[in-house]
């Protein structure tokens, strides 16, 4: 699909920062209009005002706040064709470990895994599935019958997750797990799904950590010994967009990297 300048509408969640705003830069610097999905109403303005966009501030949590940031854009901007969904909200913890207060034993609660899986799994295929709806309700088809593009974000984690990863690990896969049944299912109108698995990447998080901690980050990569740099995500999601045999598909962007138990 090709972004008609000043035409073709975006949304991405988590736009504020890192991986998301790595997003919405690209497309932005594609033509596209793009709203700025994310809770953080300073930085998310920020990024809306830099590339000329729209800020809605949305908690993925929350179904109602979801459905009134894609009723805001698509006031403004009309029925998004692109939907790229980073935003997340996950609480960590090994299944089993050590309590370090109290020297015992204590488990993952089932409300923290669950939290995880309401900010990882659910929120994508909310996420997905209400821009789905717009894109068929409202959205002519294009060339092949296009209609809109959904890339949603999952992680390395998926496949090789850490200790201490159970419940984001798990989750991702979940959100792999959604592509190929969610590009079927809506094959016939004319919407394709994939999700990017990012690896090491140099966000706001990860360049927090001590330089000796990102120096054998770096060196863990086998090539380029390198952290991932955010703007080569938000490549990747405009490739996807635009090379329209892309469908189903779980693409990892990792430097050939898989990650040791710990």
């Amino acid at each position: 699909m090709q972004i008609e300048q000043g035409v073709t509408a975006a949304v991405v969640t988590g736009a504020a920062s890192g991986l998301g705003r790595a997003s919405a830069y690209a497309l932005a610097g594609a033509g596209a209009k793009v709203a700025v999905f994310d809770i953080n109403e300073e930085a998310g303005r920020a990024v809306a005002d830099d590339i000329g966009g729209l800020f809605c501030k949305v908690n993925i949590l929350d179904e109602d706040s979801v459905l009134d940031g894609f009723a805001l854009a698509r006031d403004a901007h009309g029925q998004e064709r692109v939907l790229v969904h980073c935003a997340v909200a996950a609480k960590g913890g090994k299944t089993v470990g050590k309590d370090r207060e109290t020297g015992g034993w204590k488990r993952l609660s089932t409300e923290d895994y669950a939290f995880a899986a309401m900010g990882v799994l659910v929120a994508s295929y909310r996420m997905a599935s209400i821009s789905a709806l717009g894109m068929v309700e409202h959205l002519e088809p294009l060339d092949d019958n296009e209609r809109g593009v959904i890339t949603l974000t999952a992680s390395v984690a998926a496949q090789d997750a850490q200790v201490g990863q159970v419940a984001y690990g798990s989750c991702k896969a979940g959100v792999n797990g959604l592509v190929l049944p969610m590009a079927r299912d809506l094959m016939d109108v004319g919407i394709r799904v994939n999700s990017i698995m990012p690896g090491i990447m140099a966000t706001p998080p990860m360049l927090g950590v001590p330089p000796k901690v990102l120096e054998v980050l770096s060196n863990s990569v086998p090539f380029p010994k390198r952290l991932g740099k955010p703007e080569e995500f938000g490549s990747l999601v405009l490739e996807l967009v635009r090379n329209g045999y892309f469908n189903g598909q779980n693409i990892r962007l990792d430097g050939a990297i898989r990650m040791p138990p710990r």
